[in-house]
Parts: structure tokens; sequence; C-alpha cells
């Protein structure tokens, strides 16, 4: 809303009713407009339909336009560089120091830019399990991104608790405002800037959502390592026996989809913690890619983008009818639906739960085709696979990727969001796999009979039931192969999937052309493992690939 403008919002008089004590001032937030504290998910409906921030589809989604950041801006996060940090943060390509001074510098044009705004503010939570639940503070521009916060994060309604509410982090969402590269030092004018010992965030020139929950996650990555709790770019599920089971991938890969199981009560789709306790959500929603979702095929996520409460992101739909399309991408291939995780049936109802994982899964799409879609891994082999992190970055997750999927290397199946090395959360792995005597199985969700362009996309109703027989133990007794390069085992049978799909190289027409390709492949995770040998043990070193001879 324009600041020169006087005249009543949809929620002005009830802007201050569930406002927390420690005010903005406290935060070097002062001479605001208006401050809207934690709103409900109708009254931010009406404010961001009001503001036209977004459109009221069929249904009752909100669909918003989030304009030419169609995805994370991977390349312009920083953090800062300064006492408590220096010797704990991988720092490189994915961690890009940032000066106490020039953060102290843009704090001050934050607040000048503030002056006279309207904000939006929702205190809520990161972390289901109450022992290490941390009260976080979303401070926003715009109301949809307060709606999405509320869908995103734990929120409460007490109005005692909202009142004594005192955050141990804040993020600051400024779409509207810029960075100046020659004074910030910063690639562009967007930014998402993370400082440890001010325990501030801010997000600027970007009105990407997601950019909000992955700043919570990297701080979460970052505090909770020194608490004994793993955290996890993963989703989780459970089944009736209590046996917990993690699906660890980037974008793409399929985590949300395959965790979504209706016969296995869902913890979380995207962002958790592994503790003494058990497997907990740091989340209180969901945020799914939905282009091209289909009814038959993931109904649960499907209904979540006809419902009410959840946002739609970049969703193409028809302004006479309000119909979406989820197979249009003419604004980006992702697409995405933000929703609280109350909308999906059979999921854990306080986010946490007291056991450890049964069954770890390693979800790659593979580009090149070659992998089989589904392996069994030794706890040696499972560190080599976690390091390295291989996968695909699929068209839309990231500012720059074309429609072609890129094979890439993503340490710990998240590396744009481990703030710590790789070693220090493969180890922490490492513990806890051992102790608990979890399997881990490789699962391809990529192509089969060749490449992108040439081959296809497996079937997700295979890798339903690979996966299935996985988690209900139907593998413990079939007959494996070692496969001849990777050496991990793959069974040669699985209950409802053809035993021609287990071996990859059935469907390539011609098999020396598949051969060469399985040893590029084995070749570029050689390559990509010299960057961690250092300090890895030769038990780690040794289950990776051997090159065709």
């Amino acid at each position: 809303m324009s600041k020169y403008l006087e005249f009543s919002t949809p929620a002005s008089k009830e802007a201050m009713e569930l406002a927390s004590d420690f005010r903005l001032k406290n935060q070097g937030l002062e001479y605001l407009d208006r401050v809207y504290w934690n709103l409900s998910d109708s009254a931010l409906y009406e404010e961001a339909i009001f503001r036209n921030e977004g459109k009221l589809a069929n249904q009752g989604p909100l669909v918003v336009n989030t304009g030419k950041h169609t995805a994370r801006a991977a390349a312009d996060k920083f953090v800062v560089k300064e006492q408590s940090t220096e010797s704990k943060i991988w720092w490189g390509e994915y961690n890009r120091p940032f000066t106490t001074e020039k953060f102290n510098a843009l704090m001050s044009r934050v607040h000048a830019y503030c002056q006279g705004e309207e904000l939006f503010v929702q205190d809520c939570f990161a972390g289901a399990d109450p022992e290490y639940k941390m009260p976080v503070r979303i401070i926003t521009q715009h109301a949809w991104h307060s709606l999405f916060a509320r869908n995103m994060f734990i929120t409460v309604d007490d109005r005692e608790t909202l009142k004594n509410f005192m955050p141990e982090f804040t993020v600051i969402c400024l779409p509207g405002f810029k960075l100046d590269p020659k004074v910030d030092g910063t690639r562009s004018e967007t930014g998402i800037i993370i400082n440890f010992d001010e325990r501030t965030a801010v997000i600027a020139n970007t009105l990407y959502g997601g950019e909000i929950k992955k700043s919570i996650f990297t701080v979460l990555n970052f505090l909770l390592t020194f608490d004994d709790v793993l955290p996890m770019h993963c989703s989780a599920n459970v089944g009736d026996k209590g046996d917990a089971a993690l699906f660890f991938g980037l974008s793409g890969t399929g985590k949300t989809t395959l965790s979504a199981d209706p016969s296995r009560k869902l913890i979380g789709d995207d962002e958790h913690g592994w503790s003494s306790n058990g497997v907990f959500n740091f989340e209180g929603g969901c945020y799914a890619k939905v282009i091209r979702l289909s009814a038959e095929s993931e109904p649960e996520i499907y209904k979540c983008t006809r419902s009410f409460g959840t946002i739609l992101e970049n969703v193409v739909f028809d302004p006479i009818t309000r119909r979406i399309d989820l197979n249009d991408d003419t604004l980006t291939e992702n697409t995405r639906a933000s929703y609280p995780i109350e909308f999906i049936p059979n999921t854990v109802p306080n986010g946490y739960v007291h056991s450890h994982p049964k069954n770890i899964i390693f979800l790659t799409c593979d580009a090149s085709g070659v992998l089989p879609p589904i392996a069994k891994l030794s706890p040696e082999q499972a560190q080599y696979h976690f390091i390295s992190g291989y996968t695909s970055k699929i068209a839309g997750t990231e500012i720059g990727l074309g429609i072609e999927p890129q094979i890439t290397f993503s340490a710990c199946f998240g590396a744009p969001f481990m703030v710590r090395h790789p070693f220090d959360y493969a180890e922490m792995l490492k513990q806890r796999m051992i102790k608990n005597k979890s399997n881990v199985w490789l699962v391809n969700t990529g192509w089969v009979g060749g490449r992108f362009g040439v081959g296809k996309r497996i079937s997700i109703r295979h890798t339903r039931n690979l996966l299935n027989a996985a988690l209900e133990g139907k593998l413990d007794k079939v007959k494996f192969r070692k496969d001849k390069l990777f050496g991990f085992k793959v069974p040669l049978t699985c209950p409802d999937v053809p035993e021609e799909v287990l071996e990859p190289s059935n469907s390539w027409g011609d098999k020396k052309e598949y051969w060469q390709k399985y040893d590029a492949l084995a070749a570029r995770f050689i390559e990509n493992f010299k960057l961690f040998e250092k300090g890895v043990t030769d038990e780690v070193k040794n289950a990776g690939p051997k090159r065709i001879k």
C-alpha cells in the first residue's frame, strides 16, 4: 500500500488485537504507519485481495504472481562473518561472507525504508518437538507473505502466548527494498542476508515465498547441530508400527509426492530434525511443486490446490471462470502450492514421533537414465552417497535453469541450505544410522530407456511399489545382484514391479551406449568426491563407484 494514502483496510480495526508486548520498535523498526499482528487466514485473504496482491480462484485458493523471481535466488545468499560463525560456517559457493559493518549499514537503510510503511507480523514457531521449538518472527511487506508464514510455520491462537511472544530469530521480508551491489558488495539488487549474531535475516527484492521458509531452514541447519540434532532436507512419514522413514532429495525428485502416502502418516514434507528422541517436523505446512499435477497420481496434493487457505504461486488461471490450469507453464515450471499440513489426510497430529527411522531413502533424479530404480546401500556407501548428493536440478527450481535437467551434486541433498561442512552432517547421520540399524536405499525417480529427451521418466506407480516393498520389508528376502560399477545391491525381483524394470540396461536399445553413459556417470561421481576426500575414511572413499576397465 502507498504510504501516502490514508484509508482503512479490511483488518485495520483488528491490527493490534493479537500484538506481542515485544514490539517492532524493540527491533529498531520505528515510525511505522500500521502493523498488522498475527492476522488469521481469512483476514489475510481480505488484505491480500484488497491490496491487489492476489486473486481468489475457483474453490478458494489464493493465486499470486511472484514476478521475475519464480524460484530461489541461490546465488544471492550471504551469511555475516563474525566471531560466532567465522570458524563454523562452510564458506564458499552457498555461504558467501558478509561483513558486520555492511550488515549494520544495510539495517540502517532497512529501518529508514520501513518508516511510514504498513507491515505484517506473524509470531510463530519452527520445530514441532517442544524440546527444540524455536520462536520465530516473520515481518513482511505483503499480506500474502504473512499468510505464507502462517501456512509454513507452527502457529498459535492463544492470546497470552502471543502477548508474551519473544522471538529467537526474525526474518524481515521486503520485496520492494533493493540492495546496492556497489555499496553492499552483493551480486545483484536481490539478497538473502543472515546474521546469526543479531538473530536476524533480511530478504530483499524478491517476492518468491520459498525464500522465507528456506531462510529459517538455513538458520536451524546451523543452530540445532549444537544441540545434537541432525537437521535434514527430507520428507518423513511413519507406518502403523511406528516405523519412520526419511526421504532425502532436492526439489523435483519426489519428496513431497512419495511421502504423501495414504497408507502411512505424514510427519512433514521437506525439513526435519533427528534428535535422540526421534524425528520432528520443522514446519507446520507443505510447499509442493504442482506443475502438471494429476488427481490420479497425487490426489492428496491435487485436492489442496482446490482449497481455501492454499497459496498458489505463479499458477495460471482463467480470469473469467477462475479455474486454475496446473498444466500451464507459461510463467514458470516451478509453480508451487503452500498449504497447512493438516490439509493432507493421515498426518501425525503433533508433527513429531518418538521413534527412529527404520528406512532412509535417498531420492535421485538421474537425468542420464542409467541408475537402477532402487538399490540397497551399505553404511559406507550411504555416507558416500549422502556426501555426494547426486541428482538433477529440475527446470524452474532455481533462477537460470532451462527446460533440460542439469546433472548436479548437492552435498547432503541440500547443499544450498547447509551452513556447516557436509562432514559434520554426514557424521551425525552415520552415528544415528548405525545406532538404529536403519536400512538405506538409493531410489532413482529420473529417466529410463535413455537420457532426458530420449527416454522417459520412470512410472510413479513403479516407484511407489518399489518403495512400499522396501518399507514393508518385502525386499528383505529377495535375491540381489551386485552392481558392476557402484557395488550396491540391486533386487532381482520386487512385488508388483516387472523384473525388466529392475535392470535399467533392458530399456536401452543400444547396450554399448548404456555402459558408456553409466561409466561416464561413475567418472562424474569420482571427480566430484575429490572435493571431500580429505578427512573421509578409506572405507567411505572406497565405497564409491569403479570405472569400467
